[in-house]
């Protein structure tokens, strides 16, 4: 009987190592794992974000370009509008010389006839006064 218990404990004995052993085993299998799996996990979401950022630099960088052709086509559109300003502009100050100096000839013109009518009634009264300063003379050399 002894050997009998002996065996059963011994077999006990040796169950509740491998079991505890087993146990130790798992619990450290589980751990290990358990950590890789962090690890993978936190690769994983770095992975993740290094993607999503480099998107992100992609988007910016066609909004950037996106942004830089519609300032460029701005500034064409800017450089037309002020070309044709500029034309139009110019135009005017053409038409306003062409209008002064028309107006200045104009003015020229009626100053010359003005000057003519001037001259004439400048005469007309030198040798209206010679005349009446000449009668004068005579009636009051006659009288």
């Amino acid at each position: 009987m002894q050997e009998a218990i002996s065996k059963s404990e011994i077999e006990q004995l040796v169950r509740s190592i491998v079991q505890q052993s087993l146990q130790i085993a798992v619990e450290e299998f589980v751990r290990r794992n358990d950590q890789r799996a962090k690890e993978l996990s936190l690769i994983e979401r770095v992975i993740r974000v290094e993607e999503e950022l480099k998107a992100l630099r992609e988007i910016e960088a066609a909004r950037f370009e996106a942004m830089e052709k519609r300032f460029e086509a701005l500034q064409r559109e800017m450089h037309t509008r002020f070309e044709a300003l500029q034309r139009e502009m110019n135009a005017r100050f053409e038409a306003a010389d062409k209008r002064f100096e028309a107006l200045q000839r104009e003015m020229n013109a009626r100053f010359e006839s003005l000057e003519k009518r001037l001259g004439f009634t400048q005469w007309l009264i030198g040798i209206g006064f010679t005349a009446v300063m000449a009668m004068i003379g005579i009636f009051r050399y006659l009288k």
